[in-house]
């Protein structure tokens, strides 16, 4: 289904019924990612995806903040009678999810947050991101999207995908290939970490039940989901052995169980 909001066109997509689960992919990721969780889930909860601004079907012909996004999340989940629900977002998904709390924590029963950040810390953290992020934007632009996933697909945080079954690893690259690299470059440069806010100062005043959901190959965030632990006043974080970044690709089984499980003890909330 679209939704219009100014000049962008948002892509989102409505299974089920019962409980409603609103879903939010990473970078280069779409409401594809997705897919394991709406075959299981479907007959259990009504369960929303949408492609955020420059992935998949949603077309945002000029830059979005964190956030904007949030404000157009907010639109078209009230315009879709979708007034109360559970948030899950990977990743960027995370940040967005994390920020759309921020600004309408009212509208959540609970919030899931797999592999995510509240954004960095210092003013020279944030600006020597979104250095890295603008160079990024210049090279997708000027090499193309295969150049760009190529080397994406190389960095350590994605080190644990190489050993997944090929059909597996065939799909994700698919859904990555499928974007445009307009579309990156204005993702990277609205919506990445050094852009967006920090709310490190303010995660205390989230108290919506939030899981933090990291894997155990990703050193990395479960330091950056420790520390969120600590500041967030009524959340669990959860270790997920034999996985790395993407949990809900890498286990995806085991993903859903948890969040399953997440959703059913907080959908009185």
């Amino acid at each position: 289904m679209r939704k219009v909001i100014r000049d962008c066109q948002y892509w989102y997509e409505v299974y089920g019924n019962g409980e409603a689960v609103v879903l939010l992919h990473g970078f280069t990721g779409s409401t594809k990612t997705w897919k394991y969780f709406v075959e299981k889930y479907q007959s259990e909860f009504k369960i929303i995806v949408i492609d955020l601004p420059g992935h998949g079907r949603t077309i945002t012909p000029s830059p979005i903040s964190m956030e904007q996004c949030c404000y157009d999340l907010h639109a078209i989940l009230t315009d879709a009678g979708v007034n109360s629900f559970h948030l899950v977002g990977y990743s960027m998904g995370g940040r967005t999810a994390l920020t759309y709390a921020m600004y309408f924590q009212e509208q959540l029963k609970s919030l899931i947050l797999e592999s995510s950040s509240p954004g960095l810390a210092t003013e020279e953290e944030r600006i020597g991101r979104m250095a890295n992020d603008e160079n990024l934007a210049i090279k997708l632009e000027a090499n193309g999207v295969k150049a760009f996933i190529d080397f994406w697909e190389k960095i350590p945080l994605f080190e644990t995908q190489k050993s997944l079954p090929e059909d597996v690893v065939a799909e994700v690259r698919n859904e990555r290939l499928s974007q445009t690299k307009e579309g990156l470059a204005l993702s990277l440069r609205g919506m990445g970490t050094g852009s967006q806010p920090n709310w490190w100062g303010k995660l205390s005043s989230v108290t919506k039940p939030v899981l933090l959901l990291v894997g155990e190959k990703d050193n990395k965030f479960i330091q950056l989901n420790k520390k969120m632990h600590e500041s967030l006043s009524n959340s669990k974080l959860k270790v997920v052995e034999n996985a790395g970044h993407a949990i809900h690709v890498e286990r995806p089984a085991f993903f859903g169980k948890i969040v399953e499980e997440f959703i059913l003890a907080n959908r009185k909330v």
